[in-house]
């Protein structure tokens, strides 16, 4: 059993290992391991240029870093990188019952440090705090991650991947037992799923259970949504669009209309992120969207709420490409579109038109349309070029034939 002294910090001893695939990172107290982490973290931020604009610093969590200021104890622990010239990461573990979680993962990062922030106007030290979706790792279990996790702020984005971490080693040696996160888990095929045996075998299979969501609502109601700048004077995003989520329990699908009446709308506008975010009586839901200079793109979606025997589920995915289109115009899809969220999450969009840049004089700009838009007006272009070479063909087979009756004609005299 993993016994320490409860709630005794102890200064700890870090020892770092660069491989192929990661930093590695052993934590000891006392010569003896108590929190072990083999991971890759890319940053990108954000900061003020001269000229009143904006630049973006991107690089990745270095080979040489210490782990000055780590700690190990029996409820908490603190893994924390240090690196470059006044930087560092680091991650709050903590314990519930028989179970560890992330509680926050903190950015701190110096401005004045040139190498990393060329021409920046500030030289302040900043952290960005962040909670992130990793949660329930059994105790003695190693968290692993290989997919890309990307967690954002307001100036700072940070994407861990091939993650492998223990905190509260249990007797000085790490676990091989592994607990996956959701994105590593393969999503099961609905078609292997075997039906219930039902006595009747020919009339009503009631008590098979579907593996298929069947909509069974009416079409949402369509929200129309809006941001204004922070003075309040123009608005800086628009969304309209009617929502139904689809949340999968077992072999079952719920479904569930978003209601726009009464909801709370709140967000933020930014230059290279704008967020959206809708409360209702039955749903809280935030959309993230990234702005490349070229491309915009819901980038993250976070969606909380209860279920119809009331059930709390929050089920989140940070990193989309969905509803992409060109910075300067607006992206549109007037029908019904289904996208996958998570393993138990779909949405379903109904008249979606959404633009979280670049908005002017309080109204959408051009659009782009979807695949299905477009796909729309392919058919009757099709049936009419058909229908046009079908009539070229009917005149040519007329005047053919009535030239050679002609021709015939002449000869007979």
């Amino acid at each position: 059993m993993y016994r320490r002294a409860a709630f005794v910090l102890f200064l700890a001893i870090g020892i770092v290992f660069q491989l192929s695939h990661g930093v590695e990172v052993e934590v000891k107290v006392q010569d003896k391991l108590c929190l072990y982490a083999n991971l890759m973290v890319n940053f990108s931020v954000s900061y003020d240029i001269a000229g009143n604009k904006s630049a973006t610093a991107e690089f990745e969590l270095p080979a040489d870093v210490t782990t000055v200021g780590s700690e190990c104890n029996d409820k908490s622990s603190l893994l924390k990188l240090n690196f470059g010239e006044g930087h560092s990461w680091s991650m709050n573990f903590t314990v519930t019952d028989k179970m560890y979680q992330v509680d926050s993962i903190a950015f701190t990062y110096n401005l004045s440090d040139t190498a990393l922030f060329p021409n920046s106007l500030n030289n302040d030290t900043k952290t960005s705090t962040l909670k992130p979706h990793i949660t329930d790792i059994g105790l003695d279990t190693c968290y692993s991650c290989k997919s890309n996790d990307m967690l954002e702020d307001v100036s700072v984005n940070q994407t861990l991947f091939d993650v492998l971490i223990q905190a509260f080693v249990n007797n000085g040696s790490k676990s091989e037992q592994i607990t996956s996160c959701a994105a590593d888990l393969p999503t099961a095929s609905p078609t292997t799923a075997a039906p219930t045996t039902t006595t009747k075998p020919t009339t009503t299979p009631t008590t098979t259970p579907t593996t298929t969501p069947t909509p069974t609502l009416p079409p949402p109601a369509t929200g129309k949504y809006s941001l204004k700048n922070d003075n309040g004077s123009t608005v800086c995003l628009l969304a309209y669009f009617g929502l139904r989520i689809s949340l999968k329990q077992g072999d079952k699908y719920e479904e569930m209309n978003f209601e726009p009446n009464g909801t709370a709308v709140s967000g933020s506008c930014g230059v290279n992120s704008s967020e959206l975010v809708l409360v209702s009586s039955t749903m809280n839901i935030s959309f993230t969207f990234l702005n490349d200079a070229k491309k915009f793109r819901l980038h993250a979606l976070n969606v909380t709420g209860k279920t119809s025997s009331g059930a709390p589920f929050t089920e989140a995915n940070n990193s989309l490409s969905l509803w992409e289109a060109s910075v300067g115009s607006s992206y549109m899809c007037n029908k019904e579109q289904n996208d996958t969220i998570t393993g138990l999450l779909s949405i379903y969009t109904f008249g979606l038109h959404v633009q979280p840049f670049g908005v002017k004089k309080d109204s959408f700009s051009t659009a782009e349309e979807c695949q299905a838009d477009a796909d729309s007006f392919l058919v009757p272009i099709a049936v009419g070029v058909a229908l046009l070479v079908l009539i070229v063909i009917v005149l040519l087979a007329y005047f053919i034939g009535r030239k050679r009756n002609m021709a015939a004609g002449y000869e007979s005299f």
